[in-house]
């Protein structure tokens, strides 16, 4: 059966969302697979981090926000803004990296409100984020315990692709036997991205399909991503 983005038909009175930065370095910028990657990577490591769990100091704010539309907004910073964001308490995560571009780093913050937000987040910017689309993944099948399929009828930025790859991954983890759910923990959360053919893309169902509710950069609700184990 496949599972789609929102699990409910309602939102919360005041959506929440799961913050997520990204590093853009002016210097030693990243590729955009690599930022889709880590960001997965991160979602990931995030929700499986003590501080989600039961007891944890995350728990409450994330069920919450686990029982609305699991909102993901992607910010951008670098320099002393990154390090500024970092600062909040959040999981980190650095993949990824060639000869020509450097690895990408991706922030999650515990859920919250989209409004206020931490002065150290409100002013990182969230539209328009780019990074080189150069190359594919550089994790190999074999080692990929998800796989998480891009579109290949939509263009999305590097923002918006990367929190599509981010609900893919957390709907794959969420929906995946505790068997190999310990299988991914052990591999880090080994994962790859790819954009299968059109052909392809519309022979397959997988058991995790993400359907956007189309608020940006799509119109009406759009299937975006999906994800398989």
């Amino acid at each position: 059966m496949t599972e789609r983005m929102r699990r409910h038909e309602y939102d919360h009175e005041v959506p929440w969302s799961l913050p997520i930065v990204v590093r853009r370095s002016k210097t030693n910028i990243a590729r955009h697979i690599d930022v889709l990657e880590a960001t997965a990577r991160a979602v990931v490591t995030f929700l499986d981090d003590p501080r989600t769990q039961p007891e944890g100091e995350w728990h409450e704010a994330v069920e919450y926000w686990r029982d609305g539309a699991i909102r993901k907004v992607v910010r951008r910073g670098d320099g002393q803004k990154f390090d500024d964001a970092r600062a909040l308490g959040c999981v980190s995560v650095a993949f990824g990296g060639t000869d020509e571009f450097g690895p990408a780093e991706a922030l999650v913050f515990p859920p919250g409100p989209v409004e206020p937000l931490p002065k150290e987040l409100k002013k990182l910017q969230v539209g328009g984020t780019e990074f080189p689309d150069d190359g594919v993944s550089s994790v190999p099948d074999a080692e990929a315990v998800v796989t998480i399929e891009l579109s290949p009828l939509v263009e999305l930025t590097t923002g918006k692709a990367a929190a599509q790859c981010g609900h893919g991954a957390q709907l794959a983890f969420e929906q995946m036997s505790a068997e190999v759910r310990d299988r991914w923990r052990e591999s880090q959360f080994s994962l790859r991205v790819v954009t299968p053919t059109k052909a392809s893309w519309a022979a397959n169902d997988r058991p995790v399909s993400v359907i956007d509710a189309g608020f940006t950069e799509v119109d009406g609700p759009t299937e975006t991503v999906r994800a398989w184990w």
